[in-house]
This record gives structure tokens, C-alpha cells and sequence, in this order.
């Protein structure tokens, strides 16, 4: 069974760091293109960042660019979002997503339970 499972929200002040974690399990993700989706109180669900299976083709929002950095760990099947100079409109619940590929406007097939991130200013 594949399974999405994140790590590492919580609560932080305006302009800190927080780091998020996804482990993945039950298929070869390494081969996935995997990333970060959020969803806000009252907001549409926003695309954060994805990267494909070579960490060579990597996309950002432009609301997060500059700020954010995706990565992975093919050989522990990790994925990561390191949060820089959070603002409070990153709060969100952030949610790990994965797929067979990055093309296409619904490439994110599988989806973890989500991550809460609160921005205290």
C-alpha cells in the first residue's frame, strides 16, 4: 500500500525556519515526481513545489520562490521542504504528494494526511 506520511509542522514566528519531512513507503518513489501542496483556511488548494525523480526539474509557486527549497532522498525514500522567512500567509496545512510523473495539471496521484503549519507574528 503506498503511503505518504509528513512530519515536522508546528508553530513558528514570522521570518523563522520550519523543515518539513515526508517519508514514503510501499512503492519505488524514487522514480516518482513528488512535492508539496498546501491548503489554507478559506484559500484554494495551492501547488507548493515539485521536483522529478533526478532532482534536476524543479518548480516553486512564485508566492514561495527564493523562500522555499524542495529536495529528496531517493536511497530513504525522504522528501523535504525547508521554509525560510516564513510569512503568516504560509499557514496551511501541507500535504506530500507524489506521481508516476510531473506533467500535467493533475500529476499529484497519491497524497498524505497533511502537516499543520501555524505562523505566529
Amino acid at each position: 500500500q503506498r503511503q505518504l506520511v509528513e512530519s515536522g509542522g508546528g508553530s513558528v514566528q514570522a521570518g523563522g525556519s520550519l523543515r518539513l519531512s515526508c517519508a514514503a513507503s510501499g512503492s519505488t518513489y524514487s522514480r516518482y515526481c513528488m512535492g508539496w501542496f498546501r491548503r489554507a483556511p478559506e484559500k484554494e488548494r495551492e501547488e507548493v513545489a515539485r521536483i522529478d525523480h533526478f532532482s534536476t526539474d524543479i518548480s516553486y509557486a512564485d508566492s514561495v520562490k527564493g523562500r522555499f527549497t524542495i529536495s529528496r532522498d531517493n536511497a530513504k525514500n525522504m522528501l523535504y521542504l525547508q521554509m525560510n522567512n516564513v510569512k503568516p500567509e504560509d499557514a496551511a496545512i501541507y500535504y506530500c504528494v507524489a506521481g508516476p510523473s510531473c506533467g500535467g495539471e493533475s500529476w499529484a496521484r497519491t497524497w498524505g494526511q497533511g502537516t499543520q503549519v501555524t505562523v505566529s507574528t
